[in-house]
């Protein structure tokens, strides 16, 4: 199978690594690293270097407690980045944004894909979307997109809870004139869901295949993680991040959303070779 993503198509007959890139000053794992655009430069390049296909450009945080940024600040922030790493390098680039405004000047700056953890429910981002003609990523989070539950609790199974949620918005995408061929989906490990959630999900990540489209998933350095390694900080959780990658690729997840590329990269080879017996 393959996708369409922008004027690239990748091939998801195996999975792909997507490095995250965030061009903020406060989030909650490389915030004020790479928010510069040479810094961000040279961060994707060895990304790009270590075995990411795509780039995840963000410049909203959206840690517990997070300041609001405005239009105006996140696209400082992120076009420049668009535009120096479609500029020099051999890579889908994706756009972390709900904001309608972000979402047009992304796509004219030349991103190939629309990355919203609010599955383009703020007002005027689901028509921007649709305008701009790339494909896009749908995550659940449940309740008010503005905000992150202290103690979520769902009356059905979360599995259950995340499918439900994204078919309405996969039928509110087709709608606006989105194809089903354009649409990723992301269960949002993290967002709106405690400690037993995150790992039920994991563990029942194929249920949301019944839905019939490939899966985003990002699970890197989060609390999940910290949670079941007893590591404190994000920088900690490397090892438990990449174990998790190859989960989410062994239950079919198409995009594995990752700080730490080189090692996910190194570790999606290794399981490819042996799911393919070593005949590459």
């Amino acid at each position: 199978m393959n996708f369409q993503c922008g004027n690239r198509k990748l091939d998801f007959s195996v999975a792909h690594v997507m490095g995250i890139l965030n061009v903020t000053p406060d989030s909650f794992s490389d915030g004020g690293r790479f928010n510069s655009v040479d810094s961000a430069l040279r961060h994707a390049e060895q990304m790009v270097s270590d075995g990411a296909t795509l780039i995840d450009i963000g410049g909203e945080s959206t840690r517990p407690g997070a300041d609001t940024v405005t239009t105006e600040e996140e696209l400082a922030r992120v076009i420049p980045a668009v535009e120096a790493i479609t500029a020099r390098l051999d890579v889908a680039v994706s756009v972390d944004t709900s904001n309608p405004e972000v979402i047009r000047q992304s796509a004219a700056a030349g991103a190939h894909l629309i990355n919203d953890v609010r599955s383009l429910r703020l007002d005027g981002a689901l028509q921007a979307a649709a305008a701009t003609g790339l494909p896009v990523c749908l995550m659940h989070w449940d309740g008010d997109p503005g905000a992150v539950k202290e103690a979520p609790q769902y009356s059905q199974p979360i599995e259950t809870v995340v499918k439900q949620f994204l078919q309405a918005r996969v039928s509110a995408c087709e709608g606006a004139g989105i194809g089903r061929d354009k649409i990723l989906l992301d269960p949002g490990f993290g967002f709106g869901k405690n400690h037993q959630h995150n790992f039920r999900l994991l563990n029942r990540l194929d249920a949301l295949h019944e839905l019939g489209l490939p899966l985003l998933t990002g699970l890197s350095r989060k609390r999940m993680i910290g949670e079941a390694t007893g590591t404190e900080t994000a920088d900690q959780r490397g090892s438990g991040s990449v174990t998790g990658a190859v989960i989410c690729a062994l239950k079919g997840a198409k995009i594995l959303r990752v700080h730490d590329v080189k090692q996910t990269a190194e570790a999606i080879r290794v399981l490819t070779a042996t799911l393919r017996e070593g005949n590459e």
